[in-house]
């Protein structure tokens, strides 16, 4: 059974809000994260979940975050269910830290259109769809609680007072250092990290990564093999991510728009996500993927985290 949507009473729970994605429990000084099954693209959540969808994310956040954790403490402390992400509750930081190493989604489509300065980053002359930036570039978004995020550049978050000047700084480098560990690790595996985003918050006045990172619907990934073949004949690049879903949608005349209308997925296509999903997971951590069991998921998972909870009272 695919999770659309959770409704759990926790001990000592506090609060509770859902995001596009993710069910979030507020107990005590603990975040208890569901991933679920729901897909978002355009910031629209589609009708119809994804099975194993929130699996894969939950496990491959998980990979990442434990191989990152000597480059900036993260906030994660036990994922006690396969859907499930247990951690420290932090004040977070409203910014999303994009990094790009290639001209991608977002920034191709600026791009295309003839922009060639991209959260005030110039972008340089003469690229197609796919070339490598010379250097990785940062183009950050205001991070919306409802609707779009909105590009901003860093001239304009310290004058808007987002962050101070030593803030900045840091989030910066540790979005550097974040994406050339993934980088590395991904060349391993035969993938070429595209481009990504980094949240942060702090705890207790460090600056600490929350959320999920490097997983598919926060990243995006070229193959390695071929990948310069297929740049000089012009030919687009396969790629692990969660953009083949955008294409999908927007040759079904829906971008997220005013008046656009939400397609119907075909139990097909929502197979072939599954399917998409559990091939990056594989392919970027090395590991096989376990199937949880689809049977009374939402009492597998109270079981596991009230479990979880109760052993460290």
């Amino acid at each position: 059974m695919a999770i659309f949507e959770t409704n759990f009473t926790f001990p000592n729970q506090t609060s509770f809000y859902r995001g596009k994605v993710r069910d979030v429990y507020y107990v005590g000084d603990l975040l208890v994260m569901v991933a679920s099954d729901r897909i978002s693209a355009f910031d629209h959540v589609l009708p119809k979940p994804v099975p194993y969808k929130g699996q894969v994310l939950n496990q491959t956040a998980g990979h990442f975050l434990e191989a990152t954790c000597d480059i900036v403490p993260n906030w994660l402390i036990a994922q006690p269910d396969p859907n499930v992400s247990v951690g420290h509750r932090c004040e977070p930081i409203m910014l999303e830290m994009v990094v790009r190493g290639y001209l991608a989604g977002h920034a191709w489509r600026v791009y295309q259109a003839g922009g060639r300065v991209l959260c005030g980053v110039p972008l340089p002359e003469g690229m197609k769809e796919g070339d490598q930036f010379p250097t990785p570039i940062i183009t950050p978004a205001t991070k919306a609680e409802e609707g779009h995020d909105e590009d901003i550049s860093a001239e304009q978050i310290l004058e808007q007072g987002l962050v101070d000047e030593e803030t900045w700084a840091t989030l910066s480098a540790c979005t550097l250092e974040l994406f050339k560990r993934g980088t590395e690790m991904a060349m391993k595996r035969g993938l070429r990290l595209v481009d990504t985003k980094y949240e942060f918050g702090k705890k207790e006045g460090v600056i600490t990564l929350i959320d999920e990172i490097h997983t598919p619907d926060s990243s995006r990934y070229y193959f390695s093999e071929g990948y310069t073949e297929r740049q000089e004949k012009g030919e687009r690049q396969p790629q692990l991510s969660k953009e083949f879903v955008r294409e999908w949608l927007m040759a079904n005349d829906f971008q997220g728009l005013d008046g656009q209308q939400m397609p119907e997925m075909p139990v097909t296509f929502t197979e072939q996500v599954t399917d998409r999903y559990i091939e990056l997971y594989e392919t970027i951590t090395g590991n096989a993927f376990q199937k949880a069991d689809p049977e009374n998921v939402n009492e597998r998972i109270s079981q596991n985290v009230k479990a979880f909870l109760a052993s460290r009272t």
